[in-house]
């Protein structure tokens, strides 16, 4: 064999040797790429789970501590306001009769009724006579009935109601559970009715005394408006964010405006 045919033999199983090489390496890179993916994988599905168990864990503190302020908030209150209750007792029995405390079902979380109290405001025959005023409905939207001149409100609950006196028993369903210090306002069954899907979004969380919208115009907020608001509260509700809203609404019951 000459030299040159040598030589070229050797160039041949050298080119193909680098070849195989080539490709055993490109076949134990993709071996290798293959055994990390499913590692990412698993690290990938391992981290969703850290963070649904950190968002059940955060929201299970929220809610501890949320219905701690509540037991506490309330217990304190009903205390405070105790000598309050007995002169607007009082008052009430003076002024017209019928029951101190007006007992309604409002419907709570998840769309649960419950009962709702109140001082009462309005004389006993009130419910009756709500047919007979729902043409004169102030309220924009229509599912809320509000009027700043209701004929059916005493003269000692158009003061409670200015000052939200007469929402005071609802600390007695923040005891119960039914409600929080801080939430949506508990709607009735009829206005529930009259809800569409967006608004039931309202109902996925207590109702409470307080909400964004009682500290930011009351009555005076259109429906849609306090839909809008509530869904908000429901987005970034948190403990500190109930506690900005309580001291919020101090001032907001003084002033009075809104509240008819």
């Amino acid at each position: 064999m000459s030299l040159n045919s040598l030589d070229q033999t050797n160039r041949t199983m050298g080119a193909k040797a680098s070849a195989a090489y080539a490709s055993a390496g490109l076949d134990e890179m993709r071996c290798l790429s293959g055994s990390l993916s499913p590692c990412s994988k698993s690290l990938a599905k391992v981290r969703t789970r850290l963070k649904k168990r950190f968002r059940v864990l955060a929201a299970n503190s929220n809610r501890i501590f949320k219905r701690w302020m509540d037991v506490c908030g309330s217990l304190a209150a009903i205390v405070l306001l105790m000598p309050l209750f007995i002169v607007i007792a009082i008052w009430l029995k003076l002024d017209s009769p019928g029951p101190l405390i007006y007992r309604q079902v409002r419907i709570g979380l998840y769309g649960r009724p419950f009962y709702f109290y109140k001082f009462r405001s309005m004389y006993i025959d009130s419910d009756a006579r709500r047919a007979a005023l729902e043409k004169e409905n102030e309220s924009k939207d229509g599912v809320l009935f509000k009027m700043k001149n209701d004929p059916r409100i005493t003269r000692c609950g158009k003061f409670i109601r200015k000052y939200s006196i007469d929402e005071t028993p609802q600390f007695f369903n923040v005891l119960l559970g039914d409600m929080s210090l801080v939430g949506p306002r508990p709607p009735l069954p009829s206005e529930v009715a009259q809800y569409s899907p967006d608004d039931r979004k309202r109902l996925e969380i207590l109702p409470g005394i307080t909400c964004i919208w009682q500290v930011s115009g009351r009555s005076d907020i259109p429906f849609r408006e306090q839909v809008v608001l509530d869904k908000e509260y429901i987005r970034r509700q948190g403990f500190w964010k109930d506690v900005l809203i309580l001291f919020k609404t101090i001032p907001a019951v003084l002033a009075g405006k809104g509240a008819y």
